[in-house]
């Protein structure tokens, strides 16, 4: 299966996913927290987070009852609340008030792991790397380029199959393309560009 003409084919119909932030701290905390959420809770909550604090330094200073009020509409709100504090204060206190652009560093902080360090190394420092969330997870394996178990065995076979040169935009199509077509639950087979070329598709058509 030809990685080029899927991903070609996903373009044609997806509008690949933009994080509406640009500065890094931004996108750090807001990927913190869209970990088991919603897109749109992620960024109706981030922008309510970021209009209430708009740096670091007030985020920081923040009282935790103030900061779980406005996540409250998230999964695990109080534990990331605690996690976005404690970031924006190790950011302060090690980095001069900067996103770090190393991998090992950023999966330092709290509540980072490979896909949030992927992702914030790819949108703000234009490194290459693949950002494997369940998206990407469900639809590779559903595609059969990958047979896998977990996000990082993912991460790792797609980063010997893949291009690199479509590693950084692999999350943000795949994602809208999982959101809108190849959905967890009654995936949309019959619209589906991949329809021809995608084994599960077959499966799905003939039921």
């Amino acid at each position: 299966m030809d990685i080029d003409e899927i991903i070609e084919r996903i373009e044609k119909v997806i509008e690949p996913h933009r994080i509406p932030f640009r500065e890094p701290w931004k996108v750090l905390i807001s990927t913190v927290l869209s970990q088991r959420a919603k897109d749109e809770t992620t960024g109706m909550v981030s922008e309510n987070l970021f209009r209430r604090y708009p740096d670091l330094k007030s985020i920081a200073e923040a009282k935790l009852d103030d900061l779980e009020d406005i996540l409250r509409p998230i999964g695990f709100y109080r534990e990331k609340a605690r996690r976005i504090r404690e970031i924006a204060r190790i950011l302060l206190k090690n980095y001069g008030g900067n996103v770090p652009d190393s991998k090992e560093l950023l999966m330092n902080l709290p509540g980072v792991g490979t896909k949030t360090a992927n992702i914030v190394l790819s949108v703000c420092f234009d490194q290459d790397y693949i950002a494997v969330d369940t998206h990407v997870h469900r639809i590779t394996n559903r595609l059969g380029l990958v047979k896998t178990k977990t996000p990082e065995q993912t991460e790792k076979e797609l980063m010997n199959i893949v291009d690199r040169k479509h590693w950084k935009k692999l999350n943000s199509l795949l994602v809208e393309f999982g959101k809108n077509i190849c959905t967890p639950l009654r995936p949309k087979c019959v619209i589906c560009p991949l329809n021809d070329i995608c084994p599960s598709a077959s499966l799905s058509l003939k039921k």
